[in-house]
């Protein structure tokens, strides 16, 4: 693909007597690229005057696209806004439609542009990794990154689907659940072994090449080819029953079982449908909530809502059409996506997918047929989160009013920020804001600061360190507070003191139109008698049952939850570093090496001279270098 940036605002002369941000200005400067650009495919983004992407967008035809731009009665009054404030665009030319489309939704995931139609709340998901850096592969939970080499398999809707999958690959495939250091230490058979979960590879109950087979047919099962392999299994238990080898019949016979229960806990379960996504959409008031069913190996994975953001004008095919392209960004297709909307670019959408997942993918949108049972499971699930979102936000926006007025403040806070830290007699210490709005907690705007500058337990001195860092960044990242991402109102987990070190930060950043204010727990620490605390005010008390008393007593809890969570973490992962991370010229690699052939860093410890030398990786310098760390005398 060939990418053509444009660094000059238009290539024509904006009149001085255009207004800015009129409709009339942003069309010339549309206008002005309209002479270079090319009939070709591609993806366009177009900039407001500070350089902030506005929109993205695909287009078979880049030339006969933006060209729409320059015809005002076409447009809807968002789209004109949106022309009125462009000052620039850019161009990426594409081999093909499709890879226009898979390019556009990495940029609009990436970048997340004003007016595009935005996935939100783009959680990461649990999934299966068998993993392929040991000769006796794991079967573990994983989330996050896919850096450990291994085949990944889902996604699953939550912790529970994975482990209930976990569960039933460990009764029908007998994998190993443990670590690879458990593993190297083992010297007999743990209780998995006995209640018939683990074939037992680390005391070699079981050949490399017969786990190997156990692996292949896991990875089968979890790939959606589980009746083809139950099938295959039963005729191995009838051939092992007419031999009388009813023991190992015996040991089919539970491996069957295992795969089936799974299948047999599901609500709804269409015959042949063993790998697919049920995506449908309900559209109400203005907003929209898409539910996403997985299926994977013939079982429902489990669902999750989605509410993208949107124009009011927007329609349903539109928006799915949009959150599928930037939902499949970083996640594998499945073959087959069930669709409640006919999508007006389903088969470009169809052939980028299969361009993702490297094999073919279909959509379909069932009329007729035991599919249409699943989009209409679906579709109510859809309404009923959706009504049940807009229930919670009407109450949510009723808090945020009154909060208005006991905070004394111009305006309902459109978001909310709280402060707090957390340490260990000054060790491990730690800052974590958590953020909310009218739409509830604010999760992907959580942060956590490890605190760098605050010697001990000094809370006046973490709480100004943790406050600086974030208006400091805030004030160079947007001055102007048009990204979203400043505060109306801030809280600090704390009483005067407290607050008056958040006041002079303010006051030396030169910030005056955020609203300060602390939560202090009453008398013995009882949570409900939290007082108030205003700079220039007095501490007061809300009512023991007054809801913005019960909603800010929330978000303090929550902010507390999240300091002691993040700091937790820390203190732990300082606590279990080994001691071989002391040594010098010993990293991931090695240590990996060593504690693999001793089984644990206190044998390493007790190691010889020889014995050292003989790990992989050791030479007799590095070999030397560790027995010294342990034998100084």
């Amino acid at each position: 693909m060939n990418e053509v940036r444009h660094e000059e605002k238009s290539g024509l002369e904006v009149p001085a007597q255009t207004t800015k941000g009129s409709l009339s200005r942003g069309m010339e400067v549309i206008k002005g690229y309209l002479k270079t650009l090319e009939a070709r495919p591609g993806v366009y983004r177009m900039f407001n005057e500070k350089g902030d992407v506005l929109y993205v967008g695909k287009a078979k035809s880049l030339k006969k696209r933006v060209a729409n731009y320059t015809t005002p009665q076409r447009l809807t009054i968002r789209i004109q806004r949106m022309v009125s404030e462009t000052h620039a665009m850019e161009f990426i030319t594409t081999h093909t439609e499709a890879e226009a489309l898979l390019l556009e939704s990495n940029l609009i995931k990436k970048l997340k542009p004003r007016y595009n139609i935005l996935l939100r709340d783009d959680k990461s998901f649990p999934m299966i990794l068998v993993t392929g850096d040991h000769d006796f592969p794991q079967v573990v939970k994983h989330r996050g990154a896919k850096n450990r080499r291994g085949t990944y398999f889902g996604p699953f809707a939550s912790a529970w689907a994975v482990n209930e999958t976990l569960n039933t690959l460990q009764r029908a495939f007998l994998l190993r659940p443990c670590s690879d250091n458990i593993f190297a230490a083992r010297t007999r058979p743990c209780l998995q072994y006995q209640i018939k979960r683990c074939s037992a590879p680390c005391v070699e109950r079981i050949s490399k090449d017969d786990y190997a087979k156990l692996v292949g047919e896991a990875e089968r099962f979890l790939r959606g080819d589980s009746k083809a392999l139950q099938a295959e299994l039963a005729e191995r238990m009838a051939a092992a029953s007419e031999e009388l080898e009813f023991e190992e019949a015996a040991i089919y016979r539970d491996r069957i079982s295992a795969m089936t229960r799974i299948q047999q806990k599901q609500d709804i379960n269409i015959p042949g449908l063993e790998e697919a996504d049920v995506i449908a959409g309900f559209q109400d008031g203005g907003q929209t909530c898409i539910q996403v069913f997985f299926f994977r190996a013939g079982a429902n994975y489990g669902n999750r809502a989605y509410y993208p953001s949107h124009g009011s004008k927007d329609e349903l095919p539109d928006i799915i059409e949009a959150f599928m392209g930037q939902f499949y960004a970083d996640k594998f297709p499945p073959k087959q996506i069930i669709a409640s909307h006919d999508l007006p670019g389903q088969a470009i959408l169809e052939e980028a997918l299969s361009v993702r997942a490297e094999r073919k993918v279909t959509i379909q949108c069932p009329k007729r047929g035991d599919k249409t049972k699943l989009i209409a499971h679906a579709m109510n699930n859809a309404r009923e989160a959706l009504g049940r979102r807009m229930a919670q936000s009407a109450s949510q926006r009723k808090l945020l009013i009154e909060t208005q007025r006991i905070m004394q403040m111009e305006a309902m806070p459109e978001r909310i920020e709280v402060y707090d830290n957390s340490h260990t007699q000054g060790t491990n210490s730690v800052g974590a804001m958590i953020a909310a709005g009218p739409e509830g907690f604010i999760k992907n705007a959580y942060r956590k600061f490890n605190i760098k500058q605050a010697q001990g337990d000094d809370d006046y001195a973490m709480m100004r360190e943790v406050l600086t860092r974030r208006f400091s960044r805030a004030l160079k990242e947007d001055p102007d507070r048009e990204k979203g991402q400043w505060p109306d109102l801030v809280i600090i987990d704390g009483g005067k003191g407290q607050l008056n070190i958040a006041v002079e930060v303010f006051e030396e950043l030169g910030i005056d139109d955020v609203t300060l204010a602390g939560i202090s727990k009453g008398p013995d620490r009882n949570a409900g008698y939290d007082k108030i605390v205003i700079p220039d005010k007095e501490p007061f008390q809300l009512g023991h049952t007054d809801p913005v008393n019960h909603f800010i007593q929330r978000l303090r809890d929550e902010a507390h939850r999240f300091a002691i969570g993040t700091h937790r973490a820390k203190r732990n992962k300082a606590t279990v570093q080994s001691v071989l991370d002391e040594i010098d010229g010993i990293g991931a690699k090695r240590k990996k090496a060593l504690l693999h052939h001793f089984g644990s860093a206190k044998a390493v410890a007790q190691a010889g001279l020889s014995d050292l030398g003989k790990v992989d990786g050791i030479s007799t310098s590095i070999a030397k270098t560790i027995y010294d760390h342990f034998h100084e005398n």
